[in-house]
């Protein structure tokens, strides 16, 4: 026989792969199941409560609070949590933050443990995650499929009020009414992402767990609320040409694709297609680089962005408003 020969791979075990595959999907959905909980939201009338809303949440602590979604509480301030062993505990909502369509709920303490969370910035395109929720009332179901998108920021509305979440999780693990507010995991059963939204056939958005989110979470908890700086600018992070590299000394922007109406941004002079390279002096590559930026010590107080326009690096003066001002 060969050299070559002998060095040639072997057949690929497609059973063997497939079970590893499968392994991993099981070890997580058992590890990460028990911490989410079906909830439902509810309402009074004159002839008693009525379901609001419903979706997922995944409970953080040992002492029952929960993570879910804004726009699953909104207009709500009580609900009820079931979780996949049946137990159950009334729900009363800590504080919501729509511009990151996080929210806090808390319950009485479980017999649960809480989940573990993880960092959304390890991620990388690609990548096994696994989604667990309640989609269309089927309480612990789960999904599985890859990281198809980071950084990406997508528009939203709330009653009459557009805004925008930054910095979401695009992947292709399916998911359904009900499923918002539920679980997405790593392979380490780690949550990096709390389920958001589906914007069409495969194609599914989370809100990531790092440490902005983090951060909002913290301001849920001790103030119920989220003072947010807010500027206006859809934006998708891009690597620059050699060109651009050269000029700007950077390798990676934020390139806006949309700006708001009547936001801070539009009153500053961004337009589509320019490329954010500074705010406040600080380089942003992606969006929590910038979301980091706009908190309550930003509102009001004058930002100098620079972005690539044209070819040439411009610097303009943004003044972020604070979010109910322009939500």
């Amino acid at each position: 026989m060969s050299t070559a020969a002998a060095n040639e791979p072997g057949p690929v075990d497609d059973g063997a792969a497939l079970d590893s595959y499968s392994e991993t999907v099981i070890r997580v959905a058992r590890s990460v199941t028990p911490h989410v909980a079906a909830i439902e939201m509810t309402g009074n009338r004159r002839n008693g409560r009525f379901r609001v809303g419903a979706g997922s949440a995944v409970l953080f602590t040992e002492d029952g609070y929960l993570l879910t979604n804004a726009h699953v509480v909104a207009g709500t301030q009580k609900g009820r949590a079931v979780f996949a062993d049946g137990s159950g505990t009334d729900l009363e909502v800590v504080g919501a933050d729509p511009l990151s369509d996080l929210a806090v709920v808390r319950g009485r303490a479980p017999h649960v443990v809480p989940a573990e969370f993880g960092d959304a910035e390890s991620l990388q395109v690609g990548q096994l995650v696994i989604a667990v929720g309640n989609p269309l009332g089927l309480s612990g179901s789960v999904t599985a499929g890859v990281v198809s998108g980071l950084g990406r920021a997508i528009p939203v509305w709330a009653g009459r009020n557009r805004r925008v979440i930054e910095d979401v999780i695009q992947t292709d693990a399916a998911l359904n009414a009900g499923s918002s507010g539920g679980a997405l995991a790593d392979s380490r059963s780690r949550i990096v992402g709390i389920n958001t939204a589906v914007a069409g056939a495969g194609l599914g958005l989370a809100v990531p767990v790092n440490s902005t989110s983090r951060r909002i979470i913290s301001a849920l908890l001790s103030d119920g609320r989220v003072r947010r700086a807010y500027l206006g600018v859809v934006s998708t992070p891009i690597r620059l040409g050699a060109s651009d590299v050269v000029r700007t000394g950077q390798r990676e922007g934020l390139r806006v694709v949309e700006v708001l109406s009547g936001s801070p941004a539009e009153q500053a002079g961004l337009r589509t297609g320019d490329v954010l390279l500074r705010a406040g002096s600080r380089a942003v590559s992606n969006a929590e680089s910038l979301q980091k930026l706009l908190f309550a010590e930003a509102i009001g107080v004058p930002m100098n962005i620079a972005v690539l326009r044209d070819g040439h690096v411009t610097d303009i003066a943004a003044v972020p408003g604070e979010m109910a001002d322009w939500g």
